[in-house]
């Protein structure tokens, strides 16, 4: 298998601070891959180092091949990175600013143009990038990041602070630029956002990997328990709990919830007793998995 990334043994101290302590990972040709870790873990030291913005302390990385520190301009052509924060040219339409990001590719302004309708732009073509929602200037960055024609794309937190609509909207196209066979490294703090998009996730946390794997086999390895949830008072709590298979029962007033390992055996009891109205069962999701690993307290 043709790896786009690999990283071994990446090490980046800031004085006492690890930033990145110990990391090796591979991204295959076309994949969508994630890297998830609350503030501070190390993820944007660790996608500096694989860009070639930083040069790591200790350890190897290549991309496409080649070494990317010292900065390697045969790399430059081949990659495209969308920054978390990203500033445009003032007083530029947004064809105007993705014709001037393509020519210092030497991309023709036809090519650069049609890359407006890839990120369903063509209707704000001739409005000033200060104009622009921030759905909209999103989008226009990851124009920016793709005009060129990159093999492999970095995506920093490309839908914060974005309103759902939005988000899905820039979901679809990250979808579709993954289906024409570029390789994707995305970061978010949106775990729904890395279970539906990427193949493989690396959580991280301290400077460390603590877990990498698609988000389907994280989930089923935790082994967390399924929760049941009806409307309040169509079981009581008292018989809910003596329900063959209920482990833990929860009812504030709205809703009523059971934890179970075996919902099998619970459902079909709550069949029994015609209490499935409004039945809602959830098990656990990639969200589970991170603050399984990385602790539920606040990190600003």
């Amino acid at each position: 298998m043709t790896h786009t990334i690999s990283a071994d043994g990446l090490r980046k101290r800031y004085g006492d601070v690890r930033a990145v302590d110990g990391v090796s990972f591979e991204v295959p040709e076309g994949e969508f891959f994630g890297i998830l870790g609350p503030n501070g873990a190390g993820k944007t030291t660790l996608l500096e180092i694989v860009e070639g913005l930083r040069e790591a302390d200790e350890g190897a990385v290549t991309v496409l091949g080649e070494a990317p520190w010292p900065r390697n301009p045969r790399l430059l052509p081949r990659i495209g990175v969308q920054l978390q924060a990203s500033s445009f040219f003032e007083r530029l339409t947004a064809r105007e600013q993705l014709r001037t990001f393509g020519s210092l590719y030497g991309v023709p302004a036809a090519k650069a143009d049609a890359m407006l309708e890839t990120v369903g732009l063509n209707d704000k073509a001739d409005v000033r990038v200060e104009k622009l929602s921030g759905g909209q200037a999103q989008r226009l960055s990851i124009a920016c990041a793709l005009v060129h024609d990159p093999e492999l794309v970095f995506l920093d937190e490309p839908t914060a602070a974005l309103d759902p609509q939005a988000r899905r909207n820039l979901w679809d196209v990250l979808r579709a630029i993954n289906t024409e066979g570029r390789t994707i490294v995305l970061t978010t703090h949106y775990m729904d956002e890395a279970e539906l998009l990427c193949d493989r996730v690396a959580i991280m946390d301290a400077g460390r990997i603590l877990r990498l794997g698609p988000p389907a086999a994280l989930v089923r390895d935790l082994d967390a328990p399924a929760r049941i949830s009806v409307a309040s008072g169509v079981l009581a709590a008292a018989e809910a709990g003596a329900l063959p298979g209920a482990d833990e029962v929860a009812d504030d007033g709205v809703s009523l919830v059971i934890s179970t390992r075996a919902p099998s055996e619970v459902v079909a009891a709550m069949a029994a007793r015609d209490a499935l109205d409004g039945v809602q069962i959830r098990g656990a999701t990639l969200e589970d998995v991170f603050l399984d690993l990385t602790g539920r307290e606040y990190r600003a």
